[in-house]
């Protein structure tokens, strides 16, 4: 998970492009860190994806995650 620093990092170059624009250093920066940002919410999802039980109609319980191959983070 990113730390907040990094949140309101993102926060503060969105609302700077808004208003006034970003310098080229910046975009990059903007970039990498919203780069950053989903990369971290793909793998919160993917962790709780992976934790999630199906019961089926005949009673047995099937993990989402053991039937459709845990991924390994890089």
């Amino acid at each position: 998970m990113m730390d907040n620093e990094k949140i309101d990092r993102i926060n503060t170059l969105a609302h700077k492009a808004k208003s006034v624009g970003l310098t080229e250093e910046e975009k990059k920066e903007q970039a990498e860190l919203r780069k950053e940002y989903l990369a971290a919410v793909r793998q919160n999802l993917q962790a709780q994806l992976n934790n999630i039980d199906v019961k089926e109609k005949d009673g047995s319980v099937t993990n989402l995650g053991e039937k459709y191959g845990r991924k390994k983070a890089n």
